[in-house]
């Protein structure tokens, strides 16, 4: 049998078996933490229940879990049924999610209200007279905590509207609160607000329930008509009786619901109390839709632990060779449990397309692993008018050179100058993993003269080298330097190259071996034939657009003779690609550290032998590699979630030297 023939069943098998037992994980993880939740003392944080709830759903859209709300209830109180059911809301975690359900949900306008981040409790009325104050439970049953309830403010025992008795029977859902300035001074031991309410809620002796507040937001009558028309007037009902009513925004387009949760974002700072998102709702009641298990015409529009709102104070200029990259730096925000202080840019474009200004308040992002940036700003109002605008740097600080400013990119065009020059062959060592021969050694022979191009690189002696690793002394006494002839061999043991890491060493802006790789793919597989590349051609290479070409045919233009110098004098001879090669058609992503080798030694074999290495777990990846095949990392989760084999080391070198 072929090395690279898989038994597809037994791979069938162990992915349903994986998929199986993730579920049953997942489960597991779920109950336990709602339970802990609704017993008041919840273990992890929102945004992580919610990353494994998400989880679930992409596994098992049907599974039962997934329609249940809430754990069993305490044992020390009766059990009273709803009268309104409280079911799980569908949520967006960001912009495209929200978008993607508006456009199911294309409302004239949107009822946008706080989400709060408490206990949630009915408060059941018959005739305008309190009967019971029921806990969330299970979403159909819950406690009677009726005495406690009594105790908090903003709960009325008995309905009165402009001083007269509200004949009313039926239920008032809100939300249990606790204040920030009440956690800080009585209950500062417990994790957080929400935690502490819910303890307090469900004592048995009642102490503490003083201390909490209702907050209300549905009504519901079973008998006699409602006593309201739409949302919005729901909500002045509840005013009416003397209840606080949540906070509501009217809004006319889903993009003005985005614009206002930016303006929360930055505003629930100074709450008194803890919101973590915002519900959208139509106008127009639907009472048949709000008693489902998870109702449609709603969805929450959580807050994200991934995303800020801050004051930008300025902008730094980063120097990278021939490129100026503008870096924010705004006040701290918390991003996903790390403070966050700076900010990509990424090019002069950005900050005009976002009319950014000193002193302007930025949304910042960090999802993943990805570095933080600047997603959009708050134009709040006029005053935006006032503030400074952003200076670009116009001469290269190092030559003197006028820079460029080609919107995405703001570089300095002299070939020659010495910044472009070290850069330019710090790169080329990188790419080719030229060890041994570091930073401070290529500096001081570049300062020295020694070094001016590439070129230069594979015309170093022993003798050059000798005087940066031993003493005059040393020296006079005609002594071998060991460093000396190290480097000299790792230099020459790098003449031979693939295409793609001889392109990519040249540093052109934003072009590395993976980008090189579509190019070769496509068909371009000389040095020769990319030379003739126009710029409309590489636009049409899968993974370009018009920016990224014009900068790559702009940089083989700029090194085009010293390119042709390496190749035909024989300094750098081009690899050729095995024929039939073993990993021919295999992509393969590393995670993790490899044992016997460096990873990058590890992803260059797998070029040699045919294959292609991803950065990330893609969809029709052939292996995930790593010595950790059974964590929880994201990257192996991913593989499990798409079926694709996770091998370890030693797997991998089976495969390579077959």
């Amino acid at each position: 049998m072929d090395l690279f023939d898989i038994d597809e069943s037994q791979k069938q098998n162990d992915e349903a078996k994986a998929k199986k037992n993730r579920i049953k994980e997942l489960e597991s993880l779920i109950t336990k933490y709602q339970k802990s939740y609704y017993d008041g003392e919840g273990e992890i944080s929102d945004a992580e229940f919610d990353k494994l709830w998400d989880e679930l759903k992409v596994l098992d859209p049907e599974n039962s879990i997934l329609h249940k709300v809430g754990a069993d209830n305490s044992a020390n109180f009766e059990k009273v049924r709803h009268i309104m059911p409280m079911g799980s809301q569908e949520k967006a975690a960001d912009n495209e999610q929200f978008m993607a359900w508006a456009l199911k949900h294309d409302y004239s306008e949107y009822l946008v209200e706080y989400k709060l981040d408490g206990a949630s409790l009915e408060l059941q009325y018959e005739n305008g007279n309190l009967m019971k104050a029921v806990t969330r439970g299970d979403g159909s049953t819950g406690d009677d905590i009726t005495r406690n309830a009594l105790k908090m403010k903003g709960v009325i025992k008995t309905l009165c509207r402009n001083g007269q008795k509200v004949d009313f029977t039926g239920g008032i859902r809100g939300e249990v609160i606790m204040t920030h300035q009440v956690h800080q001074s009585y209950f500062s031991d417990k994790a957080n607000c929400r935690n502490a309410a819910n303890g307090l809620m469900k004592r048995k002796d009642g102490s503490g329930s003083e201390y909490l507040t209702l907050i209300t937001y549905d009504v519901w009558a079973t008998e006699g008509e409602q006593p309201y028309s739409d949302e919005e007037d729901k909500l002045k009902f509840l005013s009416d009786c003397g209840f606080n009513p949540v906070v509501l925004k009217v809004c006319n387009s889903a993009q003005e619901v985005i614009d206002y949760r930016i303006q929360i974002m930055e505003k629930r700072k100074s709450l008194e109390y803890d919101i973590d998102g915002l519900v959208i709702k139509e106008r127009s009641v639907n009472h048949q839709d709000a008693m489902r298990d998870r109702p449609d015409r709603q969805i929450a529009f959580k807050f994200n632990l991934e995303e800020a709102v801050s004051i930008l104070r300025q902008v730094e200029w980063g120097e990278n060779g021939a490129t100026y990259t503008p870096v924010a730096v705004f006040d701290k925000v918390d991003l996903n449990g790390t403070q966050v202080q700076r900010a990509s840019l990424a090019n002069p474009n950005l900050i005009r397309a976002l009319n950014l200004k000193i002193g302007s308040h930025v949304v910042v992002v960090k999802r993943g692993e990805i570095i933080p940036k600047i997603m959009s700003v708050l134009h709040t109002d006029s005053s935006d008018d006032n503030l400074e605008p952003i200076i670009f740097p116009s001469k290269c600080a190092v030559c003197g050179s006028e820079l460029v400013d080609e919107g995405t990119r703001l570089y300095c065009p002299n070939k020659s100058c010495p910044k472009r020059v070290l850069h330019q062959l710090l790169k080329w060592v990188s790419v080719l993993d030229i060890r041994d021969f570091g930073e401070t050694l290529i500096t001081a022979l570049y300062n020295k003269g020694v070094l001016k191009s590439i070129t230069d690189i594979y015309s170093l002696t022993v003798e050059n080298l000798t005087p940066y690793f031993l003493t005059e002394k040393s020296m006079s006494e005609e002594k071998k330097s060991l460093g000396a002839q190290k480097v000299y061999d790792s230099i020459q043991n790098h003449r031979q190259v693939t295409l793609e890491k001889f392109i990519a060493g040249f540093d052109i802006e934003g072009i590395g071996e993976t980008i090189v790789e579509k190019v070769v793919q496509s068909g371009y597989e000389t040095i020769d034939k990319i030379f003739e590349l126009s710029e409309e051609q590489v636009a049409g290479i899968y993974g370009f657009a018009e920016i990224m070409a014009h900068t790559f045919v702009q940089g083989m233009k700029e090194n085009f003779l010293e390119m042709k110098n390496l190749i035909d004098n024989k300094i750098i001879t081009i690899k050729v690609p095995e024929n039939n090669a073993a990993l021919s058609g295999k992509s393969f992503c590393f995670t993790g550290e490899l044992h016997s080798m460096k990873r990058s030694d590890a992803q260059a074999i797998v070029k040699e032998k045919g294959g292609s290495v991803k950065s990330s777990v893609v969809k029709g990846l052939s292996y995930l590699v790593t010595n950790d095949t059974s964590s929880g990392s994201s990257k192996n989760l991913k593989a499990k979630e798409l079926g694709i084999p996770v091998i370890n080391e030693e797997e991998f070198l089976a495969l390579i030297k077959g």
